[in-house]
């Protein structure tokens, strides 16, 4: 058994760990990082990367099939899916090969293995053991299902299956309405499969908006995408075809895939935690508003602790760590301020909170929707949505909430103003270029602002 003594040891190679590493190395700490699987973790490796890359794919399919509205002869002839999946796979392979060049070149020594706490300020990996003044823990999330649902990865899969699908298949039962399974959803769609999506609470996208909620739905009705919503899953049951999923009442849809889109849970078994005495609640380990855990020597950021499970926040949190290491003084992260992304057709994009959770802190509120039907760019592009802002009354812009293609792209400015506390009358004198998209969020604080331009009534 060999030590070596690192400042920081960092468990976990995805967003959180790796942005703390190289933070922590450009303040001058000798950090380890230790990784089982690819550097970059779920986000580039089974998550935001490879997904975004098929979503882009199924958004050619759809405009090459609707090429004539736009006047352009072009003919559809369907999905080569190896085509596909090698242009994913070059995106991911070449990102984590650019990452892993740039965390070597830091001086930040890698190891290949799975770590395991043996003591508050030592992780063994193998036979060795690995000592850190201070220890990250950055083990991230995997696919959940729900109690007695198997995931065999034939006809019962999770996200990590579908995405290496050798397949397009003809039908899927899509179990969870959140990003995930509105984001497989959207990809089998344009790709040509029957989908339904089941969600037990009333709303797909449950966390966003209700006006976005049911907008998306509404474009999702249009393109043939069903959904069961309000309704619990009961059951599964294997077929010569594919499944056959129940519904509690009783209703049963047929399908040849079920995919399981419930959530994520926390890597937090076996790591050693109990041993070491780090507070756990449902696996996920409990930290304060500065990622420290209850034990002095060792923090947790990312999936692995119970704020948002996004790759950006993963890679605020793993920085403030490495600040606070370093010596300077980082303010805590402000997680309504975080921009959410669902990449569908229509995206939806939302930052700041939501009228319920105003209502629900006794804030009084006023809002406005602009509809993208008094956008020319969205007419041009031939996408229909809305950005609604909503304003403390007589106060700052409180959340900004957008539905329609390309809205993703919009939400960076939408984080300027929540989280600069403009006033709508300050964003109101902001110039926004035409013809764009962006001017639906100038006309949106035009109007609530009390001076409205291209609107109606």
């Amino acid at each position: 058994m060999s030590n070596s003594t690192y400042d920081i040891v960092v468990l976990g190679g995805g967003s959180g760990g790796y942005a703390c590493a190289l933070r922590a190395v450009e303040l001058g700490k000798s950090v380890l990082l230790i990784e089982k699987d690819k550097l970059g973790g779920t986000c580039l490796n089974r998550g935001c990367i490879p997904t975004k890359a098929l979503l882009h794919a199924a958004e050619v399919a759809d405009q090459t099939r609707e090429a004539a509205s736009f006047g352009v002869k072009a003919r559809f002839d369907g999905i080569d899916l190896p085509g596909v999946h090698a242009y994913k796979d070059k995106v991911v392979s070449t990102t984590v090969k650019g990452l892993t060049g740039l965390i070597k070149s830091k001086g930040i020594t890698i190891v290949e293995g799975e770590g395991r706490l043996v003591s508050p300020t030592q992780v063994r990996v193998g036979d060795t053991t690995y000592e850190g003044g201070h220890i990250v823990l950055a083990t991230g999330s995997v696919p959940r299902s729900l109690p007695g649902l198997e995931i065999d990865g034939e006809r019962v899969i999770s996200s990590d299956h579908a995405l290496t699908l050798d397949r397009i298949p003809q039908s899927v039962v899509v179990l969870g309405g959140g990003v995930i399974g509105v984001e497989f959803a959207s990809v089998w769609r344009s790709f040509g499969a029957e989908v339904t999506i089941v969600e037990a609470l009333p709303h797909l996208l449950p966390l966003e908006e209700e006006s976005s909620s049911k907008r998306l739905e509404r474009a999702f009705r249009k393109r043939g995408i069903k959904f069961e919503l309000g309704v619990r899953y009961e059951s599964v049951k294997h077929t010569d075809s594919g499944v056959i999923v129940t519904l509690e009442g009783g209703k049963t849809l047929d399908a040849e895939i079920l995919l399981v889109a419930v959530g994520r849970g926390p890597v937090s078994d076996g790591l050693g935690l109990e041993e070491v005495g780090v507070e756990v609640e449902r696996g996920f380990v409990k930290v304060d508003e500065y990622c420290r855990t209850n034990v002095e020597t060792i923090s947790a950021v990312g999936d692995l602790i119970p704020t948002l499970q996004l790759a950006h926040v993963g890679f605020a949190e793993g920085i403030l760590v490495a600040e606070r290491l370093g010596g300077l003084d980082p303010a805590p992260i402000d997680y309504d301020g975080v921009p959410r992304i669902t990449y569908s057709e229509p995206e939806v994009a939302s930052v700041g909170i939501t009228t319920k959770t105003a209502e629900e802190r006794g804030i009084e509120t006023t809002s406005f929707t602009y509809d993208l039907a008094g956008n020319p760019r969205s007419k041009i592009l031939g996408t229909q949505g809305e950005v609604k802002v909503i304003a403390e009354k007589d106060g700052p812009v409180l959340g900004i909430h957008m539905v329609g293609s390309r809205v993703g792209e919009l939400i960076t400015e939408g984080q300027l103003i929540y989280n600069w506390e403009a006033l709508p009358s300050e964003v109101a004198q902001l110039i926004h270029p035409h013809p764009t998209q962006s001017e639906a969020v100038g006309e949106a604080h035009l109007a609530i602002a009390g001076k409205p331009l291209h609107v109606h009534g």
